[in-house]
């Protein structure tokens, strides 16, 4: 990474650096001061987007930082997905890049100015992801993201630096700038135009994996999707459902199954999907032999309804993306349970 300062031609912000929020005040009161330390206004303007927030939130925004911090009333919950594409959709046309960043993310200084550097001089890009470490261990990759995002043959998800529950030590083993699959919605940096020309975030997918379909489409679309380790941002992560929560379950499967759906050709969509829901079955079957009895139903509500909402999407991408994007050609189930490679620099 170059480490020369970046000329700033301009006074009007590139930026808007969007945090969606939802009765999060006790969020915004512990992460919202370091984003607004660390992020340069001559670049980027902070929008705190509120979903009809009924707590103390926009009384705390608008008393602590009436001059850095813009709020946008939404007026209702329209959840994650919906809220998000809302809140771009209002954004003014000055603005050349979105952020969608977490409120219960850490920035750190110079992130806002390393990421926008590297998009103006990466035009192939159209999104973006700093390094994001544990906001309760800095030492450690934060699973929601870590150094990039990938997806294998059979549209599992793993990252540089975290497969599956294992979130590897950050030694500067992945500081490179790497292109890659998916950017992680915890902090991701994607051109404005671009976010609405794809149609933004999937709100049918309630929550997970959006930013994965989000990113697969730009990449469909002709652009790549970029890791920037050299801006990094701190995440809690977790706040909203734990690993094992059968309702996370059941998002992570129902998703990772409407995303394959759309965005593989009809040609190889069939075998994939196949393949998918044996291996899903095993999964299924390790639930109930262990007794967890709610996280097995999970998955069979995960394909009941798969099997229904697909009817809602008529696609038919011309280019097949697994095996030709960057590690996708990787199995990482037999990589990880069956060669006990657990790290992101082990997988061959």
């Amino acid at each position: 990474m170059d480490s020369q300062p970046m000329e700033i031609p301009r006074t009007t912000p590139l930026i808007a650096v969007v945090i969606l929020n939802w009765n999060g005040a006790h969020l915004l009161r512990e992460y919202l001061p370091q984003v607004v330390a660390t992020t340069d206004s001559r670049i980027s303007r902070i929008i705190v987007a509120d979903n009809g927030s009924t707590d103390d939130s926009l009384n705390y925004v608008r008393q602590t930082f009436p001059e850095r911090v813009e709020v946008m009333a939404l007026g209702s919950n329209y959840g994650f997905a919906e809220g998000y594409n809302r809140a771009i959709a209002a954004l003014d046309n000055s603005y050349r890049y979105a952020v969608l960043l977490n409120s219960d993310a850490a920035t750190s200084k110079g992130w806002d100015s390393t990421m926008l550097k590297y998009m103006e001089e990466h035009p192939e890009a159209g999104a973006c992801q700093p390094k994001i470490l544990s906001y309760r261990q800095p030492d450690t990759f934060e699973y929601a993201g870590a150094a990039g995002g990938y997806i294998d043959r059979n549209g599992y998800p793993y990252c540089r630096g975290r497969i599956f529950a294992t979130c590897e030590k950050d030694r500067g083993q992945y500081d490179n700038e790497a292109y890659i699959f998916w950017a992680s919605g915890a902090c991701l940096m994607i051109r404005r135009e671009l976010y609405t020309e794809a149609g933004g975030l999937d709100p049918t997918f309630f929550a997970h994996m959006e930013e994965i379909d989000l990113c697969w489409r730009l990449q469909l679309a002709g652009y790549l999707c970029a890791a920037v380790p050299g801006a990094k941002v701190y995440h809690l992560g977790g706040g909203s459902l734990p690993a094992e929560n059968p309702r996370k379950t059941y998002l992570n499967f129902r998703n990772n199954l409407l995303m394959l759906h759309k965005n593989l050709p009809k040609d190889v969509r069939r075998g994939i999907l196949l393949r998918r829901r044996l291996l899903d079955t095993v999964a299924w079957a390790r639930y109930i032999l262990t007794l967890d009895f709610a996280n097995a139903v999970a998955i069979w509500r995960a394909h009941r309804d798969f099997a229904a909402m697909r009817k809602n999407y008529d696609t038919n991408p011309a280019r097949n993306l697994l095996g030709s994007a960057p590690g996708s050609d990787i199995d990482i189930l037999s990589s990880y349970y069956l060669r006990r490679k657990h790290t992101f620099d082990t997988l061959d």
